[in-house]
Protein backbone atom coordinates (compact mmCIF):
# COMPACT_ATOMS: atom_id res chain seq x y z
CA UNK A 1 0.00 0.00 0.00
CA UNK A 2 1.02 3.49 -1.11
CA UNK A 3 0.61 6.31 1.16
CA UNK A 4 0.52 9.34 -0.29
CA UNK A 5 0.95 13.07 0.93
CA UNK A 6 -1.56 15.43 -0.46
CA UNK A 7 -0.95 19.43 0.33
CA UNK A 8 -4.56 21.02 0.46
CA UNK A 9 -3.34 24.06 -0.98
CA UNK A 10 -1.88 22.18 -4.08
CA UNK A 11 -5.10 19.53 -4.15
CA UNK A 12 -7.31 22.58 -3.90
CA UNK A 13 -5.74 24.15 -6.67
CA UNK A 14 -5.61 21.29 -8.94
CA UNK A 15 -8.72 20.03 -7.97
CA UNK A 16 -10.51 23.11 -8.47
CA UNK A 17 -12.74 22.67 -5.13
CA UNK A 18 -12.24 23.16 -1.25
CA UNK A 19 -10.28 20.49 0.89
CA UNK A 20 -13.59 19.37 3.14
CA UNK A 21 -15.73 18.26 -0.23
CA UNK A 22 -12.50 16.29 -1.35
CA UNK A 23 -11.55 14.74 1.44
CA UNK A 24 -15.32 13.65 2.27
CA UNK A 25 -15.46 11.68 -1.08
CA UNK A 26 -11.88 10.72 -1.74
CA UNK A 27 -12.42 7.36 -0.03
CA UNK A 28 -15.25 6.68 -2.02
CA UNK A 29 -12.55 6.02 -5.01
CA UNK A 30 -10.90 3.39 -3.19
CA UNK A 31 -8.74 5.30 -0.53
CA UNK A 32 -8.22 5.76 3.29
CA UNK A 33 -7.37 9.07 4.82
CA UNK A 34 -4.35 8.00 7.44
CA UNK A 35 -4.45 11.35 9.00
CA UNK A 36 -4.97 14.70 8.79
CA UNK A 37 -2.63 17.36 9.45
CA UNK A 38 -3.22 21.43 9.49
CA UNK A 39 -1.57 21.54 5.55
CA UNK A 40 -2.41 18.11 4.83
CA UNK A 41 -3.59 14.92 4.43
CA UNK A 42 -2.00 11.37 4.31
CA UNK A 43 -3.86 9.17 2.05
CA UNK A 44 -3.49 5.51 1.33
CA UNK A 45 -3.93 3.83 -2.12
CA UNK A 46 -4.02 0.19 -2.91
CA UNK A 47 -0.78 -0.48 -5.03
CA UNK A 48 -3.17 -1.60 -8.80
CA UNK A 49 -3.55 2.48 -8.94
CA UNK A 50 -0.54 4.04 -9.70
CA UNK A 51 -2.07 6.81 -11.41
CA UNK A 52 -3.00 7.98 -7.93
CA UNK A 53 0.43 8.29 -6.24
CA UNK A 54 0.37 11.83 -6.50
CA UNK A 55 -1.56 15.05 -5.71
CA UNK A 56 -1.43 15.74 -9.77
CA UNK A 57 -3.48 12.24 -10.52
CA UNK A 58 -5.54 12.46 -7.19
CA UNK A 59 -7.19 15.88 -8.30
CA UNK A 60 -7.57 14.61 -11.95
CA UNK A 61 -9.54 11.80 -10.32
CA UNK A 62 -11.52 13.93 -7.81
CA UNK A 63 -12.32 16.22 -10.88
CA UNK A 64 -14.16 13.72 -12.32
CA UNK A 65 -16.18 11.86 -9.88
CA UNK A 66 -17.31 15.24 -8.36
CA UNK A 67 -18.59 16.05 -12.11
CA UNK A 68 -15.99 19.28 -11.89
CA UNK A 69 -14.51 17.46 -15.62
CA UNK A 70 -15.74 14.56 -16.89
CA UNK A 71 -14.55 12.27 -19.65
CA UNK A 72 -10.96 11.43 -21.28
CA UNK A 73 -8.33 13.88 -20.35
CA UNK A 74 -6.76 14.97 -23.68
CA UNK A 75 -3.00 15.03 -23.94
CA UNK A 76 -1.13 16.89 -26.73
CA UNK A 77 1.63 15.37 -27.74
CA UNK A 78 4.51 17.22 -30.00
CA UNK A 79 7.99 15.76 -31.31
CA UNK A 80 10.63 17.26 -29.44
CA UNK A 81 13.32 16.94 -32.15
CA UNK A 82 15.64 15.01 -29.25
CA UNK A 83 16.88 11.56 -30.26
CA UNK A 84 18.25 8.16 -27.92
CA UNK A 85 20.75 6.13 -29.28
CA UNK A 86 20.67 2.08 -27.22
CA UNK A 87 23.98 0.16 -27.24
CA UNK A 88 23.45 -3.17 -28.57
CA UNK A 89 25.37 -4.47 -25.65
CA UNK A 90 22.26 -3.53 -23.20
CA UNK A 91 20.37 -6.20 -24.21
CA UNK A 92 21.75 -8.42 -21.83
CA UNK A 93 21.95 -5.99 -18.84
CA UNK A 94 19.18 -3.31 -18.67
CA UNK A 95 17.86 -3.29 -22.44
CA UNK A 96 14.45 -1.34 -22.48
CA UNK A 97 14.49 2.65 -22.55
CA UNK A 98 11.61 5.27 -21.96
CA UNK A 99 11.63 8.52 -22.23
CA UNK A 100 10.17 11.99 -23.01
CA UNK A 101 10.60 15.99 -22.56
CA UNK A 102 8.41 17.93 -20.26
CA UNK A 103 8.59 21.54 -20.99
CA UNK A 104 6.94 24.52 -18.93
CA UNK A 105 7.27 23.57 -15.65
CA UNK A 106 6.80 25.67 -12.82
CA UNK A 107 8.22 23.82 -9.92
CA UNK A 108 7.19 25.24 -6.47
CA UNK A 109 7.99 23.67 -2.75
CA UNK A 110 4.66 21.46 -3.03
CA UNK A 111 4.70 20.44 -6.65
CA UNK A 112 8.71 19.85 -7.01
CA UNK A 113 7.75 17.35 -3.83
CA UNK A 114 4.71 15.89 -5.82
CA UNK A 115 6.96 14.66 -8.68
CA UNK A 116 9.75 13.39 -6.42
CA UNK A 117 7.35 11.71 -4.43
CA UNK A 118 5.63 9.73 -7.21
CA UNK A 119 9.13 8.85 -9.03
CA UNK A 120 10.01 6.71 -5.51
CA UNK A 121 6.40 5.44 -5.19
CA UNK A 122 6.60 4.34 -8.66
CA UNK A 123 9.70 2.39 -7.94
CA UNK A 124 8.33 0.23 -5.30
CA UNK A 125 4.67 -0.40 -6.94
CA UNK A 126 5.87 -0.55 -10.70
CA UNK A 127 9.46 -1.10 -10.75
CA UNK A 128 10.06 -3.66 -8.29
CA UNK A 129 12.65 -1.85 -6.07
CA UNK A 130 14.29 -0.34 -9.58
CA UNK A 131 14.80 -4.17 -10.61
CA UNK A 132 11.79 -3.93 -13.35
CA UNK A 133 12.04 0.17 -13.75
CA UNK A 134 13.75 2.98 -12.55
CA UNK A 135 12.92 6.21 -13.20
CA UNK A 136 15.80 9.33 -13.58
CA UNK A 137 14.19 13.14 -14.14
CA UNK A 138 16.91 15.36 -15.09
CA UNK A 139 17.03 19.15 -15.91
CA UNK A 140 17.00 19.37 -19.62
CA UNK A 141 19.01 22.58 -19.64
CA UNK A 142 22.10 21.49 -18.19
CA UNK A 143 22.96 19.12 -20.57
CA UNK A 144 22.66 18.68 -24.86
CA UNK A 145 21.26 16.39 -27.03
CA UNK A 146 21.32 13.74 -28.89
CA UNK A 147 21.55 11.20 -25.85
CA UNK A 148 23.26 7.81 -25.90
CA UNK A 149 21.93 5.21 -23.60
CA UNK A 150 25.44 3.15 -23.08
CA UNK A 151 27.16 -0.15 -21.77
CA UNK A 152 29.63 1.84 -19.62
CA UNK A 153 33.22 -0.17 -18.16
CA UNK A 154 32.72 -0.39 -14.49
CA UNK A 155 36.17 2.21 -13.89
CA UNK A 156 33.95 5.49 -15.54
CA UNK A 157 34.32 8.55 -13.35
CA UNK A 158 30.99 10.95 -12.81
CA UNK A 159 29.94 13.09 -9.88
CA UNK A 160 26.76 10.97 -8.28
CA UNK A 161 23.64 13.29 -7.27
CA UNK A 162 24.22 14.65 -3.66
CA UNK A 163 28.37 14.23 -4.32
CA UNK A 164 31.28 16.82 -5.13
CA UNK A 165 33.83 14.56 -5.71
CA UNK A 166 33.78 11.98 -8.66
CA UNK A 167 33.74 8.66 -8.31
CA UNK A 168 33.85 5.06 -10.33
CA UNK A 169 30.78 3.48 -10.34
CA UNK A 170 32.08 0.63 -8.69
CA UNK A 171 33.17 2.94 -5.82
CA UNK A 172 29.41 4.58 -6.49
CA UNK A 173 28.20 0.64 -5.63
CA UNK A 174 30.26 0.70 -2.36
CA UNK A 175 29.73 3.62 -0.78
CA UNK A 176 26.82 5.90 -2.23
CA UNK A 177 24.07 4.94 0.08
CA UNK A 178 21.93 4.39 -3.32
CA UNK A 179 24.77 2.54 -4.38
CA UNK A 180 24.47 0.26 -1.30
CA UNK A 181 20.93 -0.36 -1.44
CA UNK A 182 20.58 -1.21 -5.25
CA UNK A 183 24.06 -2.66 -5.78
CA UNK A 184 22.39 -6.32 -6.11
CA UNK A 185 20.86 -4.99 -9.41
CA UNK A 186 23.74 -4.70 -11.50
CA UNK A 187 26.54 -6.07 -9.60
CA UNK A 188 27.00 -9.21 -11.33
CA UNK A 189 27.53 -7.43 -14.89
CA UNK A 190 30.89 -6.83 -16.32
CA UNK A 191 29.47 -3.56 -18.09
CA UNK A 192 27.34 -1.14 -16.28
CA UNK A 193 23.99 0.96 -17.96
CA UNK A 194 25.20 4.55 -18.34
CA UNK A 195 23.23 7.69 -19.75
CA UNK A 196 25.60 10.51 -21.75
CA UNK A 197 24.50 13.24 -23.60
CA UNK A 198 26.40 14.88 -26.71
CA UNK A 199 29.65 16.27 -25.16
CA UNK A 200 29.76 12.38 -22.75
CA UNK A 201 28.59 14.10 -19.63
CA UNK A 202 26.85 11.43 -16.82
CA UNK A 203 22.90 12.22 -17.05
CA UNK A 204 22.28 8.67 -15.07
CA UNK A 205 23.15 5.50 -13.42
CA UNK A 206 20.41 3.76 -14.07
CA UNK A 207 18.93 2.02 -12.15
CA UNK A 208 21.25 3.27 -9.31
CA UNK A 209 22.05 7.61 -8.94
CA UNK A 210 21.87 10.30 -11.35
CA UNK A 211 24.57 13.00 -12.09
CA UNK A 212 24.75 15.66 -9.94
CA UNK A 213 24.76 17.60 -12.99
CA UNK A 214 21.23 17.41 -13.71
CA UNK A 215 19.76 18.08 -10.49
CA UNK A 216 16.56 19.65 -10.75
CA UNK A 217 15.71 22.32 -8.45
CA UNK A 218 12.59 24.73 -7.74
CA UNK A 219 14.49 26.45 -10.62
CA UNK A 220 14.46 23.56 -13.65
CA UNK A 221 12.15 24.85 -16.21
CA UNK A 222 12.54 21.88 -18.82
CA UNK A 223 13.25 18.29 -17.84
CA UNK A 224 14.16 15.12 -19.27
CA UNK A 225 12.82 12.04 -18.34
CA UNK A 226 14.58 8.50 -18.93
CA UNK A 227 13.10 5.20 -17.74
CA UNK A 228 14.91 2.38 -17.86
CA UNK A 229 14.48 -1.39 -16.95
CA UNK A 230 13.42 -5.13 -18.23
CA UNK A 231 10.07 -4.96 -18.95
CA UNK A 232 8.69 -2.68 -21.83
CA UNK A 233 5.24 -2.74 -20.83
CA UNK A 234 6.09 -1.37 -17.13
CA UNK A 235 8.74 1.45 -18.55
CA UNK A 236 5.82 2.60 -20.41
CA UNK A 237 3.53 2.73 -17.80
CA UNK A 238 5.46 4.67 -15.57
CA UNK A 239 6.89 6.88 -18.31
CA UNK A 240 3.27 7.63 -19.42
CA UNK A 241 2.08 8.21 -15.59
CA UNK A 242 4.73 10.95 -14.77
CA UNK A 243 4.08 12.62 -18.16
CA UNK A 244 0.59 12.76 -17.45
CA UNK A 245 0.89 13.51 -14.00
CA UNK A 246 2.78 17.08 -14.95
CA UNK A 247 0.86 17.77 -17.87
CA UNK A 248 -2.14 17.84 -15.29
CA UNK A 249 0.28 20.35 -13.12
CA UNK A 250 0.82 22.55 -16.60
CA UNK A 251 3.57 21.46 -18.43
CA UNK A 252 3.95 20.46 -21.85
CA UNK A 253 4.69 17.25 -23.46
CA UNK A 254 7.02 16.21 -25.89
CA UNK A 255 8.23 12.71 -27.43
CA UNK A 256 11.64 11.34 -27.84
CA UNK A 257 12.84 9.50 -30.55
CA UNK A 258 14.32 5.74 -29.79
CA UNK A 259 16.06 3.80 -32.20
CA UNK A 260 13.44 5.79 -35.19
CA UNK A 261 10.18 5.70 -32.86
CA UNK A 262 8.78 8.54 -30.86
CA UNK A 263 8.06 8.04 -27.57
CA UNK A 264 5.46 8.71 -25.70
CA UNK A 265 2.34 9.14 -27.25
CA UNK A 266 -0.14 9.00 -24.27
CA UNK A 267 -3.26 7.61 -26.37
CA UNK A 268 -5.70 5.74 -25.10
CA UNK A 269 -7.10 2.21 -25.49
CA UNK A 270 -10.26 1.27 -27.17
CA UNK A 271 -12.12 -1.59 -25.85
CA UNK A 272 -15.82 -2.19 -26.35
CA UNK A 273 -17.71 -3.66 -23.42
CA UNK A 274 -21.52 -5.22 -22.62
CA UNK A 275 -23.82 -3.34 -20.14
CA UNK A 276 -25.79 -6.68 -20.02
CA UNK A 277 -22.90 -8.40 -18.70
CA UNK A 278 -21.76 -5.60 -16.43
CA UNK A 279 -25.96 -5.41 -14.88
CA UNK A 280 -25.48 -9.13 -14.02
CA UNK A 281 -21.95 -9.14 -12.07
CA UNK A 282 -22.81 -5.89 -10.33
CA UNK A 283 -26.59 -6.31 -9.54
CA UNK A 284 -27.83 -3.59 -10.42
CA UNK A 285 -29.84 -2.18 -14.15
CA UNK A 286 -27.81 -0.10 -16.51
CA UNK A 287 -28.89 1.51 -19.32
CA UNK A 288 -25.82 2.15 -22.13
CA UNK A 289 -26.59 5.65 -21.31
CA UNK A 290 -26.05 5.73 -17.52
CA UNK A 291 -23.41 3.12 -17.85
CA UNK A 292 -21.37 5.63 -20.35
CA UNK A 293 -22.39 8.68 -17.77
CA UNK A 294 -20.76 6.17 -14.79
CA UNK A 295 -17.53 5.47 -16.92
CA UNK A 296 -16.68 9.31 -17.93
CA UNK A 297 -17.13 10.06 -13.95
CA UNK A 298 -13.89 7.83 -13.48
CA UNK A 299 -12.22 10.17 -16.66
CA UNK A 300 -12.64 7.32 -19.09
CA UNK A 301 -13.68 8.53 -22.70
CA UNK A 302 -17.30 6.58 -23.58
CA UNK A 303 -19.70 6.82 -25.95
CA UNK A 304 -22.79 3.64 -25.89
CA UNK A 305 -22.80 1.46 -28.96
CA UNK A 306 -26.28 0.04 -30.15
CA UNK A 307 -28.57 -1.09 -26.71
CA UNK A 308 -25.94 -3.07 -25.19
CA UNK A 309 -22.00 -2.00 -26.12
CA UNK A 310 -20.36 0.88 -25.21
CA UNK A 311 -17.30 1.58 -26.54
CA UNK A 312 -14.31 2.67 -23.82
CA UNK A 313 -11.54 4.86 -24.33
CA UNK A 314 -8.87 4.13 -21.56
CA UNK A 315 -6.25 6.44 -20.20
CA UNK A 316 -2.79 5.74 -20.88
CA UNK A 317 -2.01 6.08 -17.29
CA UNK A 318 -4.86 3.50 -16.14
CA UNK A 319 -2.05 0.44 -16.19
CA UNK A 320 -4.84 -1.54 -13.82
CA UNK A 321 -7.08 -2.20 -16.83
CA UNK A 322 -6.51 -5.46 -18.50
CA UNK A 323 -10.14 -6.97 -18.39
CA UNK A 324 -13.63 -6.31 -18.56
CA UNK A 325 -14.43 -6.33 -15.16
CA UNK A 326 -11.74 -3.79 -14.43
CA UNK A 327 -14.09 -1.74 -15.79
CA UNK A 328 -17.04 -2.86 -14.43
CA UNK A 329 -15.44 -2.23 -10.68
CA UNK A 330 -15.03 1.47 -11.99
CA UNK A 331 -18.35 1.63 -12.66
CA UNK A 332 -19.12 0.40 -9.33
CA UNK A 333 -17.28 2.89 -7.78
CA UNK A 334 -19.24 5.30 -9.49
CA UNK A 335 -22.49 4.12 -8.83
CA UNK A 336 -21.48 4.07 -5.16
CA UNK A 337 -21.22 0.81 -3.23
CA UNK A 338 -23.11 2.61 -0.85
CA UNK A 339 -26.37 2.26 -3.46
CA UNK A 340 -26.35 -1.34 -4.04
CA UNK A 341 -28.77 -3.20 -1.83
CA UNK A 342 -27.55 -5.97 0.17
CA UNK A 343 -29.36 -8.68 0.05
CA UNK A 344 -29.57 -12.00 2.13
CA UNK A 345 -27.91 -15.15 0.29
CA UNK A 346 -30.95 -17.48 -0.85
CA UNK A 347 -29.72 -20.55 0.31
CA UNK A 348 -29.10 -20.72 4.22
CA UNK A 349 -25.95 -22.78 5.46
CA UNK A 350 -24.12 -23.22 8.82
CA UNK A 351 -20.19 -23.25 8.36
CA UNK A 352 -18.01 -25.36 10.01
CA UNK A 353 -13.70 -24.90 10.53
CA UNK A 354 -12.41 -27.44 7.91
CA UNK A 355 -10.10 -30.10 9.18
CA UNK A 356 -6.61 -28.35 7.80
CA UNK A 357 -7.75 -25.48 10.05
CA UNK A 358 -8.30 -26.75 13.07
CA UNK A 359 -5.00 -28.58 12.99
CA UNK A 360 -3.54 -25.17 12.34
CA UNK A 361 -4.79 -23.68 14.94
CA UNK A 362 -4.00 -26.84 17.41
CA UNK A 363 -0.66 -26.31 15.81
CA UNK A 364 -0.24 -23.07 16.39
CA UNK A 365 -1.65 -23.61 20.02
CA UNK A 366 1.47 -25.68 20.98
CA UNK A 367 4.04 -23.33 19.36
CA UNK A 368 2.75 -20.42 21.22
CA UNK A 369 2.87 -22.27 24.36
CA UNK A 370 6.29 -22.54 23.92
CA UNK A 371 7.13 -19.28 23.47
CA UNK A 372 7.46 -18.97 19.79
CA UNK A 373 6.27 -16.30 17.76
CA UNK A 374 3.90 -16.54 14.42
CA UNK A 375 5.40 -15.14 11.33
CA UNK A 376 4.20 -15.24 7.64
CA UNK A 377 6.30 -15.61 5.00
CA UNK A 378 5.15 -15.15 1.44
CA UNK A 379 4.25 -17.87 -0.67
CA UNK A 380 6.71 -17.57 -3.57
CA UNK A 381 10.30 -17.81 -3.02
CA UNK A 382 13.41 -18.61 -5.37
CA UNK A 383 15.07 -21.91 -5.67
CA UNK A 384 18.55 -20.09 -3.69
CA UNK A 385 16.71 -19.72 -0.74
CA UNK A 386 15.02 -23.40 -1.19
CA UNK A 387 17.55 -25.17 -2.14
CA UNK A 388 20.95 -23.68 -2.54
CA UNK A 389 21.10 -21.81 0.94
CA UNK A 390 19.92 -25.10 2.82
CA UNK A 391 22.32 -27.49 0.94
CA UNK A 392 19.62 -29.63 -0.57
CA UNK A 393 18.59 -31.05 -3.69
CA UNK A 394 15.53 -29.06 -5.78
CA UNK A 395 12.72 -31.27 -6.02
CA UNK A 396 11.55 -32.57 -8.49
CA UNK A 397 8.26 -31.34 -8.26
CA UNK A 398 8.88 -27.60 -8.03
CA UNK A 399 6.06 -25.27 -9.44
CA UNK A 400 8.12 -22.94 -11.14
CA UNK A 401 6.42 -18.96 -11.92
CA UNK A 402 5.91 -18.72 -15.79
CA UNK A 403 6.36 -15.22 -15.53
CA UNK A 404 8.50 -14.11 -12.40
CA UNK A 405 7.99 -10.41 -11.21
CA UNK A 406 12.02 -10.34 -10.30
CA UNK A 407 14.62 -13.63 -9.35
CA UNK A 408 13.36 -13.37 -5.54
CA UNK A 409 9.83 -15.02 -6.80
CA UNK A 410 10.39 -17.50 -9.23
CA UNK A 411 9.18 -20.52 -7.21
CA UNK A 412 5.91 -21.75 -5.20
CA UNK A 413 7.18 -22.71 -1.70
CA UNK A 414 7.90 -26.52 -0.96
CA UNK A 415 9.21 -25.82 2.37
CA UNK A 416 8.71 -23.42 5.40
CA UNK A 417 12.06 -23.76 6.82
CA UNK A 418 13.90 -21.89 4.42
CA UNK A 419 12.11 -18.61 4.80
CA UNK A 420 11.92 -18.65 8.40
CA UNK A 421 15.78 -18.74 8.80
CA UNK A 422 15.17 -15.87 6.30
CA UNK A 423 13.43 -13.61 9.17
CA UNK A 424 16.03 -14.20 11.28
CA UNK A 425 18.36 -12.65 8.93
CA UNK A 426 16.28 -10.13 8.84
CA UNK A 427 15.88 -9.64 12.42
CA UNK A 428 19.43 -10.12 13.26
CA UNK A 429 19.69 -6.96 14.81
CA UNK A 430 17.07 -7.76 16.86
CA UNK A 431 17.48 -8.97 20.49
CA UNK A 432 17.95 -12.52 21.82
CA UNK A 433 16.61 -14.95 22.19
CA UNK A 434 14.27 -15.30 18.87
CA UNK A 435 11.94 -18.24 18.78
CA UNK A 436 9.82 -18.05 14.99
CA UNK A 437 7.13 -20.26 14.03
CA UNK A 438 5.42 -20.59 10.90
CA UNK A 439 2.02 -22.73 9.68
CA UNK A 440 1.00 -22.00 6.22
CA UNK A 441 0.20 -24.10 2.87
CA UNK A 442 3.19 -25.45 0.23
CA UNK A 443 2.81 -27.20 -2.83
CA UNK A 444 5.02 -30.04 -4.32
CA UNK A 445 4.03 -31.45 -8.01
CA UNK A 446 0.42 -29.00 -7.82
CA UNK A 447 -0.16 -30.37 -4.64
CA UNK A 448 -1.05 -28.30 -1.88
CA UNK A 449 -0.54 -29.25 2.01
CA UNK A 450 0.18 -27.85 5.32
CA UNK A 451 3.49 -27.80 6.97
CA UNK A 452 4.62 -26.84 10.48
CA UNK A 453 8.25 -25.35 11.18
CA UNK A 454 10.11 -23.62 13.91
CA UNK A 455 13.32 -21.93 14.43
CA UNK A 456 14.99 -20.63 17.99
CA UNK A 457 18.05 -18.68 17.36
CA UNK A 458 20.36 -18.12 20.58
CA UNK A 459 24.01 -18.83 22.02
CA UNK A 460 22.97 -21.94 23.50
CA UNK A 461 20.44 -23.50 20.41
CA UNK A 462 21.18 -26.99 19.80
CA UNK A 463 20.32 -30.18 19.37
CA UNK A 464 18.91 -30.93 22.18
CA UNK A 465 16.75 -27.77 22.36
CA UNK A 466 14.91 -28.44 18.52
CA UNK A 467 14.27 -32.36 19.57
CA UNK A 468 12.71 -31.04 22.84
CA UNK A 469 10.61 -28.46 21.50
CA UNK A 470 9.84 -31.00 17.78
CA UNK A 471 8.79 -33.52 21.06
CA UNK A 472 6.36 -30.96 22.23
CA UNK A 473 4.63 -29.57 19.25
CA UNK A 474 3.96 -33.22 18.24
CA UNK A 475 2.75 -34.90 21.47
CA UNK A 476 -0.07 -31.77 21.53
CA UNK A 477 -1.06 -32.96 18.36
CA UNK A 478 -1.24 -36.28 19.32
CA UNK A 479 1.70 -37.66 16.23
CA UNK A 480 2.74 -41.16 17.38
CA UNK A 481 6.19 -40.52 16.25
CA UNK A 482 9.65 -42.23 16.05
CA UNK A 483 13.31 -40.64 14.96
CA UNK A 484 15.86 -42.26 13.26
CA UNK A 485 19.24 -40.47 12.28
CA UNK A 486 18.89 -38.18 9.45
CA UNK A 487 20.82 -36.94 6.08
CA UNK A 488 19.39 -33.97 5.81
CA UNK A 489 22.03 -31.64 4.72
CA UNK A 490 20.81 -28.13 6.33
CA UNK A 491 21.75 -30.15 9.77
CA UNK A 492 25.10 -30.52 11.52
CA UNK A 493 25.74 -34.41 11.24
CA UNK A 494 25.25 -36.17 14.30
CA UNK A 495 23.11 -32.90 15.66
CA UNK A 496 20.08 -33.65 13.57
CA UNK A 497 17.04 -36.20 13.17
CA UNK A 498 13.98 -37.54 11.29
CA UNK A 499 10.77 -37.67 12.51
CA UNK A 500 9.18 -40.79 11.30
CA UNK A 501 4.96 -41.72 11.38
CA UNK A 502 3.46 -44.86 9.58
CA UNK A 503 7.38 -45.87 8.70
CA UNK A 504 7.34 -42.62 6.55
CA UNK A 505 9.66 -39.44 6.93
CA UNK A 506 7.08 -36.57 7.84
CA UNK A 507 9.82 -34.07 9.22
CA UNK A 508 12.89 -33.06 10.53
CA UNK A 509 14.59 -31.27 13.59
CA UNK A 510 18.39 -31.17 14.79
CA UNK A 511 21.10 -27.91 14.63
CA UNK A 512 21.66 -26.05 11.56
CA UNK A 513 24.49 -26.65 9.63
CA UNK A 514 27.07 -23.74 9.89
CA UNK A 515 27.47 -23.18 5.90
CA UNK A 516 23.42 -22.38 6.13
CA UNK A 517 24.20 -20.33 9.03
CA UNK A 518 26.88 -18.05 6.68
CA UNK A 519 24.52 -18.60 3.74
CA UNK A 520 21.78 -16.73 5.71
CA UNK A 521 24.61 -14.27 7.62
CA UNK A 522 23.66 -15.53 10.85
CA UNK A 523 25.56 -15.69 13.59
CA UNK A 524 24.15 -17.50 16.30
CA UNK A 525 23.30 -21.09 16.46
CA UNK A 526 19.85 -22.34 15.29
CA UNK A 527 17.66 -25.13 16.24
CA UNK A 528 15.21 -26.13 14.07
CA UNK A 529 12.33 -28.16 13.10
CA UNK A 530 9.72 -28.95 10.43
CA UNK A 531 6.91 -31.69 9.92
CA UNK A 532 4.00 -32.19 7.23
CA UNK A 533 0.71 -31.52 9.02
CA UNK A 534 -0.84 -34.23 7.19
CA UNK A 535 0.78 -36.84 10.18
CA UNK A 536 -2.03 -35.39 12.84
CA UNK A 537 -4.30 -38.23 13.21
CA UNK A 538 -7.57 -37.73 11.35
CA UNK A 539 -5.62 -36.31 8.05
CA UNK A 540 -5.83 -38.50 4.66
CA UNK A 541 -3.50 -41.39 4.96
CA UNK A 542 -0.08 -40.19 3.96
Amino acid sequence: MAVITLPYKYLERLTRTDKKTILDKIALIGSDVERTEEDHADVEFFPDRPDLFSTEGVARAMRGYLGIETGLPSYQVKPSGISFTVDPALVTIRPVLGAAVIRGVEFDDESIQSIMSLQESLHWAVGRGRSKVAIGIHDLDTVKPPFRYIASPRSRKFIPLDYTEEMTMDEILEKHPKGRDYAKIVKDFPLFPLIVDKDDHVLSFPPIINGERTRVTIDTKNILLDTTGTDTRAVGVAVNIICTAMAEAGATIESVGIGGVQTPTLAPAERTVSVQECSRLLGIDLTSATMTSLLQKMRFGAVPVGGDKVKVQVPCYRADIMHDWDLFEDVAIAYGYDRIQALPPATFTVGKPHPVQVNAALAREAFCGLGYLEVMPFTLTNEDTLYKKMRREEKSGVLHVMHPISIENTVVRTELLPLLLEFLALNRHRELPQRLFTVGDVVDSCLTYQQAAGVSMHPDADFSEAYASADAVLHELSIDYTVKESADMAFIEGRRGDIIVAGKKIGVFGEIHPFVLNAFELEHSVAAFEFDLRAVPGYPAL
